[in-house]
């Protein structure tokens, strides 16, 4: 799962990609409103978190330009200890869910898994599917209850297919999805990861839809 990270203090936006990243995150990082807009605006993330203080343009006029250009995904944000007025400002101009700095970072996880369970409608952390059994809260993998260890590009296919259950994702989608803006999104080395994901959870866990992409139907 992909998320942009739009925060201008250098330590804290460290400590936050650390933390989404040793969950099998994705993140990319605006350290400026400016950038957050554009990347907000034309990349397929599956959840923003936004300062609300960002240099160059404030969180609130970047939130509300992207809603008003139709753009739907989920925003938490993040405002001043003091700033009450920021997160009225926010939740009314579409946010999702805010928190106030400072915060625990576990508490943050915890919200970040929370809306990207309801993004896709799963209501329980662990996401089963028949046998296989999949963690949200740290990324683990069982099959019938035996753990089975995943390299983090598997695991970034698996969750997001996982998250999409019941829908085909096309390679390109999926590529969208696990690598960074700048990283090298090669959406042939796909069909690698699912092959080796059948290998280690079953052969009939992910279905090739032909010459389209992939697909989870097992509820």
């Amino acid at each position: 799962m992909r998320v942009l990270l739009a925060e201008d203090e250098p330590q804290l936006c460290e400590q936050i990609k650390k933390l989404l990243s040793t969950e099998g995150r994705v993140v990319d990082v605006a350290n400026n409103g400016t950038d957050a807009q554009h990347l907000g605006a034309t990349e397929p993330y599956d959840m923003i978190i936004l300062d609300i203080g960002l240099p160059e343009r404030d969180g609130i006029s970047v939130l509300r330009e992207w809603r008003s250009a139709g753009v739907k995904t989920p925003v938490l944000i993040l405002t001043a200890r003091d700033g009450w007025s920021e997160r009225v400002d926010g939740l009314d101009a579409g946010a999702d869910d805010y928190m106030t700095k400072p915060f625990h970072m576990p508490e943050l996880a915890a919200r970040v898994r929370a809306i990207l369970r309801r993004q896709s409608g799963q209501l329980n952390p662990v996401i089963e599917m028949g046998e296989v059994a999949l963690d949200t809260r740290n990324g683990r993998v069982s099959v019938g209850g035996i753990p089975v260890d995943l390299t983090a590009q598997e695991i970034a296919v698996l969750t997001y297919l996982a998250h999409n259950m019941g829908r085909m994702v096309s390679r390109t989608e999926l590529s969208e999805h696990i690598y960074e803006y700048d990283g090298d999104r090669d959406s042939n080395t796909i069909a690698v990861f699912v092959t080796r994901l059948r290998k280690k959870l079953g052969s009939d866990l992910i279905t090739t839809v032909r010459g389209r992409g992939y697909m989870i139907d097992t509820a």
